[in-house]
């Protein structure tokens, strides 16, 4: 019974170092607390991010992003947001289109029109553009004032697990 509690002991120690790493480095779960992502993300869905992708590879246009906001904006909790442009991409929103290096861009994960102009401005270095899929109802680089940093990137979504209901691979 002795050796039996031992080996059960360090079997949960184990499993709990490893679900610790994994969590702080690898992989995390999260949950959407808002509808800035619809339809793409649902509220309350719960989402895999890839907490290592970025230290690796440069974050790429389309990506769905879990990131700290920008300082200035005073927001305290994470923000998940589809990447739209990368550091010297020139953007622009205008007659409900959203330009990219002055290409209209394809988004057919939009359900509607922007209602607002924007730009041009052109994304610095080390920084990035972030929008919600909601774009009516998003807070988000387009209102800032702020660019996103690479600093404040936590990871990459990669799928949605829960609910049941919506499991699916997330794509750019």
């Amino acid at each position: 019974m002795r050796e039996y509690l031992k080996e059960l002991i360090v079997t949960l120690v184990i499993a709990f170092v490893l679900s610790m790493v994994l969590r702080t480095w690898i992989i995390e779960g999260r949950s959407v607390p808002t509808g800035s992502m619809l339809p793409t993300i649902q509220l309350k869905d719960r989402l895999l991010v890839n907490k290592l992708v970025y230290h690796f590879k440069d974050p790429q246009r389309g990506d769905i992003m879990v990131f700290r906001p920008p300082d200035q904006i005073g927001a305290t909790d994470d923000f998940v947001k589809r990447l739209i442009a990368v550091p010297g991409d020139k953007v622009e929103i205008k007659k409900g289109q959203l330009y990219i290096n002055d290409k209209v861009q394809p988004e057919s994960y939009l359900t509607a029109a922007m209602n607002y102009e924007f730009g041009p401005v052109v994304v610095p270095a080390n920084s990035y553009f972030v929008m919600g899929d909601n774009r009516n109802n998003s807070f988000d680089s387009h209102l800032w004032g702020a660019w996103l940093t690479r600093d404040h990137l936590i990871g990459k979504a990669f799928c949605i697990y829960w609910p049941f209901d919506h499991v699916q691979a997330l794509k750019r």
